[in-house]
């Protein structure tokens, strides 16, 4: 079996259905000598959703304790974001909202996975709600700004769940998930939907939907994967595959809502991050992960564009 499909079918495969609450990209029940004796040892690579990998400081699970709590915070809120007991909610449908919650934590593992779960509704029909949800690895955290309500020329990882299409000529289909790496000297363009920056991107039917939605990011050794379980069919679709992705230890994760002349409810119901087992050379864990310089091996030109501006090779 080839590598990728190897990873398609073993690392993203369903959810824990054991584990209710926990999903994870592991395989579905399967005799766990049976599982062994196929996989070896790659299953020790293998996130499965046990609490083992799950660190909870980085995690926002219900009962949200430790949010906004001045004792012992885990999770700091901002803007519109309001909590409740069954979702975080970024921003209500209404006109000119920005909310955002924040890891209080700075994550210091080098590979790591985070499984959102969350929802985007509202009663707006066809184009008229906006604009989405953004979730990131920052330096910087509680930040406002324009960018889905956190700051601009950001340093780290952002994944944008855009709902509307600013650009009239695109040829994308929203809603549309794409992925942004920064080093701080780029700046997202509102009126391309992040066109001239995007380093990958898939259309994903996630708003409004009547059943749970979920996104996966996964980050190992420089590859860095997102994948959506959007249709209620309990298992991961791929969205986003790169290679060659550099991020620093001690970022803080976050998401953030914006919403302008349209609107959305945008909530949160969870946020969990897994640890993943990964075997690093002696060269590797010498390096001082805390010093990278947020960075991409590679960038090709966002489909459609002509000219891209030579401030995206700044990254390389």
């Amino acid at each position: 079996m080839a590598a990728e499909g190897w990873f398609c079918r073993w690392g993203w495969g369903r959810r824990c259905p054991g584990r209710p609450g926990l999903p994870g990209p592991g395989p579905g029940p399967t005799t766990p000598l049976l599982l062994f004796l196929l996989l070896g040892p790659v299953v020790a690579d293998i996130t499965d959703g046990n609490s083992e990998h799950l660190k909870r400081e980085h995690s926002l699970i219900k009962p949200y304790q430790g949010v906004g709590s001045s004792s012992m915070p885990l999770w700091d809120f901002q803007g519109s974001t309001i909590l409740t007991s069954q979702y975080v909610r970024l921003t209500p449908d209404e006109r000119s909202k920005e909310g955002s919650i924040w890891n209080h934590q700075p994550c210091f593992l080098k590979d790591w996975e985070m499984h959102v779960h969350f929802k985007v509704h509202g009663a707006g029909k066809k184009n008229l709600h906006g604009d989405g949800i953004a979730l990131w690895y920052t330096r910087d955290r509680l930040v406002p700004g324009p960018v889905f309500g956190s700051k601009d020329n950001f340093h780290g990882l952002a994944i944008f769940l855009d709902t509307y299409p600013n650009d009239e000529t695109t040829e994308r289909v929203f809603p549309y998930i794409s992925v942004m790496v920064n080093n701080g000297s780029l700046s997202y363009d509102h009126s391309k939907d992040g066109r001239w920056t995007e380093l990958a991107g898939c259309t994903a039917d996630f708003r409004n939907r009547d059943h749970d939605t979920f996104l996966a990011v996964r980050y190992s050794r420089g590859r860095l994967t997102v994948m959506t379980d959007l249709e209620d069919k309990n298992e991961w679709k791929n969205c986003i595959d790169i290679t060659g992705v550099r991020l620093p230890t001690g970022y803080y994760f976050g998401a953030s809502a914006g919403t302008g002349d349209l609107s959305d409810n945008h909530d949160i119901i969870s946020m969990k991050l897994f640890q993943l087992m990964v075997e690093h050379t002696p060269d590797e864990e010498n390096i001082d992960w805390t010093k990278i310089e947020p960075s991409v091996n590679f960038l090709k030109s966002p489909k459609g564009n002509i000219d891209v501006p030579t401030q995206c090779h700044t990254l390389l």
